[in-house]
């Protein structure tokens, strides 16, 4: 037997040192497992006692480490323990090298996933846009995984110059046939950094289009309009246009105008304005800002009247508005005073009634010659 063990061999190598190194590898494995479950041990017990972060997503990306690394780490421990050819050692080098830097790459890709799902929770219900999370998540991995696989490939040798200058010239004939895709996609990244606007909010832009955010993607943004239809907008055209964000408003200034009666006494027209003002003022959520009789109108005295709603909701601006208008009706009402309407008086020059200039008959004129005056006859040459 064992004669059997030291004559066969494989790769050259007796089948007993085989058989020594598989024993290694089992024993390195669990060799492995115990440090494992030592450090994740006290790096749990360092996280508990800490307030940050950042120790417990390093708990969770590797608790996360498979048992299979573990095997694969362990074989490759028992095989440098066998006299191999340089080219297969050169080889379990490379191979080496390629698994540590996948594991490597699926770490950080871990920690990128937890630290985008923290960032979601902790925008969740405050209709934040999330657009900017996503995309950074899908950047980071992307470079994560292009810099391994540069970097594995350097190191089996591929000469990587020529393979990232195809991969330049491969990636510009992309980005000229997906130009508009593109140009929609990095909107959606200026839209989540710069954040014109959130889920939410209230807004209007271009040709009267307005409603509220309720969707912000890679390419489209999606708005449901105040008649309740869903509008769906470009996001470079939606940066293109002007947009008016009325969520932001801290408060709203209101203008109005109202008109009374010429026929209206001196001492009422002067009374208005206070009127005016206590029905602004008795509301909580207003803020008196002026009220004048501002001019001699075509048909009427003209009002002007200017307050702040420190609130910008628009139903409640509607509330208050509605309330002021009924204060004032009542209160002119009261005083006897109209509002004017559009009206006009023709004033006749002459004092002569319409009934008598209407029974005048123009003189009939028909077969007579009309006298030509003397200075407009024609000269009579002599």
């Amino acid at each position: 037997m064992l004669d059997h063990l030291n004559t066969t061999n494989l790769l050259g190598l007796p089948l007993r040192d085989w058989l020594g190194a598989l024993l290694i590898s089992v024993v390195g494995y669990f060799i492995l497992l115990g440090i494992w479950a030592i450090f994740m041990r006290r790096l749990d017990a360092l996280s508990k006692r800490t307030t940050t972060k950042i120790d417990d997503m390093a708990c969770q990306v590797l608790e996360d480490t498979s048992k299979l690394t573990f095997v694969v780490f362990a074989l490759l421990i028992g095989l440098y323990f066998l006299d191999l050819p340089q080219k297969w050692q050169t080889r379990l080098d490379h191979l080496l090298f390629i698994f540590i830097g996948i594991q490597f790459a699926s770490w950080l890709t871990k920690a990128v996933t937890l630290w985008a799902n923290i960032r979601r929770v902790e925008t969740e219900g405050a209709f934040r846009n999330v657009i900017v999370t996503s995309m950074l998540s899908w950047i980071f991995k992307f470079i994560i995984w292009c810099v391994v696989l540069l970097t594995v490939l350097a190191n089996v040798g591929v000469n990587i110059t020529a393979f990232v200058t195809s991969l330049g010239v491969g990636g510009v004939a992309v980005a000229l046939a997906l130009q508009s895709i593109l140009g929609d996609v990095f909107a959606s990244l200026a839209i989540g950094l710069d954040e014109p606007f959130v889920i939410g909010d209230a807004v209007a832009f271009g040709n009267n289009i307005s409603g509220t955010v309720e969707h912000v993607g890679l390419k489209t943004t999606r708005i449901r309009s105040t008649d309740g239809e869903q509008i769906i907008c470009g996001n470079s055209d939606m940066l293109k246009n002007v947009i008016h964000n009325y969520k932001r408003m801290p408060e709203r200034r209101v203008l109005f105008a109202f008109g009374v009666s010429y026929a209206t006494p001196h001492d009422a027209v002067a009374k208005i304005p206070q009127i005016a003002r206590k029905a602004i003022e008795s509301s909580d959520k207003t803020r008196f800002d002026r009220a004048h009789f501002k001019e001699f109108g075509a048909s009427a005295l003209n009002f002007e009247v200017v307050y702040y709603v420190v609130n910008s909701d628009f139903n409640l601006y509607m509330d208050i508005q509605q309330a002021i208008n009924l204060y004032l009706m009542r209160e002119l009402q009261a005083l006897h005073v109209d509002f004017a309407f559009p009206a006009m008086t023709l004033n006749l020059a002459s004092d002569t009634a319409p009934s008598e200039l209407l029974s005048k008959q123009a003189p009939d004129l028909k077969g007579k010659a009309m006298p030509i005056p003397e200075e407009d006859r024609p000269a009579v040459r002599k």
